[in-house]
């Protein structure tokens, strides 16, 4: 099990390395992860739905995405209070203490899941959540030592050097341990190094002498390394070392409760994009193509648009020929209304929605989850993508669709055509899609980026690094079989 010092030292990235790396040794090996709180998800290919990391983990290990490799899922939709996911289906909506109170529950469900993925696999590699020191969680873990100790696994501690103070990170979450806990942390991985070894060791050596415990590898920074994110929006708006100002631009505002954010990774590393995540604080720029993504709260978050200029920078944009696409929440607000009766996202009652497609919507207690295939309505680009969303979606504008998806229309697309909506997630991650959006919005781009092909390299270009600087003797994952990336 990898835990972490804090929240973003690394524990999904070194999961997905391992997982990489044992994959390539012909190891059958799938991630888990007991608890995630997330709002990026993915749908399995049982029907369920879990958080992003471990369907990119998932990849590293060559499988589908399945709901026994993330059990409970938190979706947030308050400051407060969450939607809590078991076994890839809505069990219900609790506020945080109810949710403490809920954690007996939940861990059944999480031994449940972990007792079959041991029973089918070699290995499985598990990923904790945020830091297994956070005191005022500890009673009830299940995410972090709380389950470590009730399946007796083995534990490596990531530290990130780059943010600084990685010493005291260390040290101090040990200190936080109990005895037994302490016990089992086999060792400490310090995550995106850069300079000069030599400089360090003197530090890993006191580290050592001070916990007893070993430093079982020192992994350096991998400059523009793309791994999906678990949840929050990137800071870099440009991942690509070197790349160019792209030719069209698209911008994205950041809302309150974005969710599924990595719809848009794909265009964040197209060398002919020029993306821009905008946050509340940030002018509002010029931009061919404004996107409108996905929310788990939609009224909410159509309320803060509206209160930060966004309604009308949107409607100045549309005025001089912009194109506006909306991705499942984004796609709800362009219609005139908004209902959520049952109090799914909030409060009960209805909002207005922006009243440029002709359609309405209603929240329903039933989630609809699918993985789903088809074709573009304006061109003959296939697409492929997941479905995840409360929300049924009713009018003439759907009598225009977007899209085809198993042979029935889905999504919308105005008379003239400038804007466009659908609740399909992964728009842009098939090379012919991605091109056929952009050639709509303006860009007749002279070549196709393969970002499904640029994730995987990326997973093995992390695995060589990993592969290369960890002590795998150490951790007991001695692996001898010659490596392959023929795959």
């Amino acid at each position: 099990m990898v835990q972490g010092t804090t929240s973003d030292a690394g524990k999904s990235t070194l999961v997905a390395a391992i997982c990489r790396v044992l994959y390539r040794r012909g190891v059958k090996v799938a991630p888990f992860k007991p608890q995630n709180m997330a709002l990026n998800s993915a749908v399995t290919v049982d029907g369920g739905e879990i958080g992003r990391a471990q369907a990119v983990q998932a990849q590293a290990c060559g499988l589908a995405p399945h709901t026994d490799m993330n059990p409970v899922l938190l979706k947030p939709n308050s400051d407060t209070g969450c939607q809590v996911i078991v076994h890839g289906k809505v069990a219900c909506n609790l506020e945080a203490m109810s949710y403490h109170a809920y954690k007996p529950t939940a861990m059944r469900a999480v031994l449940e899941s972990w007792e079959r993925l041991k029973s089918q696999y070699e290995c499985v590699v598990v990923e904790g959540a945020g830091s297994p020191a956070e005191i005022n969680l500890r009673d009830r873990d299940i995410a972090n030592m709380g389950f470590a100790e009730a399946v007796d696994c083995p534990v490596i501690l990531i530290a990130d050097i780059d943010r600084g103070g990685v010493f005291a990170h260390i040290v101090g979450t040990m200190a936080l341990l109990s005895n037994s806990e302490r016990a089992r942390v086999i060792g400490f991985v310090i995550n995106r190094f850069r300079g000069d070894i030599a400089l360090l060791q003197p530090g890993l050596d006191w580290l050592t002498q001070e916990t007893g415990k070993p430093v079982l590898g020192v992994l350096p920074y991998l400059h523009g390394l793309h791994i999906e994110a678990e949840d929050s929006v990137p800071v870099s708006q440009q991942v690509t070392a070197g790349a160019k100002r792209g030719r069209l631009k698209v911008v994205v505002p950041v809302i309150p409760h974005i969710s599924n954010h990595t719809d848009f990774d794909a265009l964040r590393l197209h060398p002919q994009v020029d993306f821009q995540f905008v946050k509340i604080n940030e002018e509002i720029p010029s931009a061919d193509l404004m996107i409108l993504p996905g929310s788990k709260n939609v009224r909410g978050d159509l309320e803060f648009l509206r209160a930060n200029g966004w309604e009308q920078a949107l409607t100045r944009h549309l005025r001089y020929g912009g194109k506006v696409l909306g991705i499942c929440g984004g796609f709800q607000m362009l219609g005139r209304d908004i209902h959520d009766p049952y109090a799914i996202e909030g409060n009960a009652g209805s909002s207005l929605g922006l009243g440029w497609l002709d359609m309405e919507t209603t929240l329903e207690r039933t989630k609809q989850l699918k993985q789903i295939s088809g074709h573009l309505a304006f061109t003959d680009a296939q697409v492929a993508g997941y479905e995840i969303h409360m929300g049924v979606t009713t009018g003439a504008a759907l009598n225009t669709p977007a899209l085809y998806l198993e042979n029935r229309p889905e999504g919308a697309m105005s008379p003239d055509q400038q804007i466009a909506g659908t609740y399909l997630h992964g728009l842009f991650d098939h090379k012919e899609a991605c091109a056929a959006w952009l050639a709509w919005a303006g860009l007749h781009a002279d070549l196709h980026f393969d970002y499904e092909q640029f994730k995987n390299d990326e997973l093995n270009r992390l695995a060589d690094c990993v592969e290369q600087h960890l002590d795998w003797n150490a951790i007991g994952l001695t692996i001898s079989k010659p490596a392959s990336l023929a795959f």
